[in-house]
């Protein structure tokens, strides 16, 4: 893979993945097709990222059929590294994005960060992308990229794409596969709570209290959901927003169902 670029004219768009493919991550493949002549997705799933409590054994994986869907979805190349190869003997060598890393995730998941910013690099430097493709459910993560895309003046554009939702509203995850049958009929609770809070941002209320404790009350009362934390932060430094609203906020939650950790997220103004 490494030079593949250079051997190569044109554009290349690339879609770092973990692997388990869903439909979000076919969206991020067809967008990648749309505005480069060429596309790799990476499948690799990266055990710095996960904590030693973590599902990185668990975490759901089928290669053969990725590789399918991905052959079906036009894809030009497929990365696959190995961790030996990603993280050999003695390897020592980390990125670290400082502010914008430390809160939410950051803070419930030390070192995750880290580990994202680490091998997202390694990737860009493996395969030379022109553009890189991240989905906006992981939307701590997308802001620790691009700025660590902006602050190591990476020639790679990240280009965030909209968060794909099932009929019902929840956002598509290759951990909703570790959802009970009740677990997983109780968890659209979370778009729900998140378009009322849209609803009443939209009809003018700018109290962030408040619009935490609607998204909170509105989850609370599904007794299969627990809730971690629910953040309303300024959009670009994810500074929690104390009193009145006055830029651009990401609304964003993780709670639980069972041991399952799941993330949504919405921007408003």
């Amino acid at each position: 893979m490494h030079g593949w670029r250079r051997e190569h004219a044109g554009d290349l768009g690339l879609v770092p993945t973990m692997g388990y493919l869903h439909d979000g991550h076919l969206a991020l493949v067809r967008r990648a097709r749309e505005e480069n002549s060429l596309v790799a997705v990476s499948i690799f799933v990266n055990p710095t990222q996960f904590g030693p409590n973590e599902d990185f054994e668990r975490y759901p994986r089928d290669e053969e059929r990725d590789l399918a869907l991905l052959r079906e979805a036009g894809v030009d190349a497929v990365y696959l590294p190995s961790p030996a190869a990603m993280y050999p003997p003695g390897y020592q060598t980390y990125v670290t994005v400082e502010d914008v890393s430390q809160r939410l995730e950051g803070e419930r998941r030390p070192g995750h960060f880290r580990g994202v910013a680490t091998i997202v690099l390694k990737l860009f430097n493996a395969t030379s992308p022109t553009r890189a493709y991240f989905g906006r459910k992981d939307a701590q993560q997308l802001r620790v990229l691009q700025r660590m895309v902006q602050d190591l003046d990476l020639p790679v554009e990240i280009v965030p794409c909209d968060i794909v939702r099932e009929a019902d509203g929840l956002a598509m995850s290759s951990r909703n596969v570790y959802l009970s049958p009740e677990q997983r009929a109780a968890a659209p609770v979370l778009y729900r709570a998140l378009q009322q809070a849209r609803a009443r941002f939209d009809g003018g209320e700018r109290d962030a209290a408040k619009l935490r404790e609607l998204v909170r009350s509105l989850i609370a009362l599904e007794p299969l959901a627990e809730i971690d934390y629910i953040s309303l932060a300024d959009d670009r430094s994810l500074e929690e927003v104390e009193g009145i609203i006055e830029g651009p906020v990401l609304l964003s939650l993780v709670v639980r169902f069972g041991q399952t950790r799941l993330l949504d997220n919405i921007e408003l103004g």
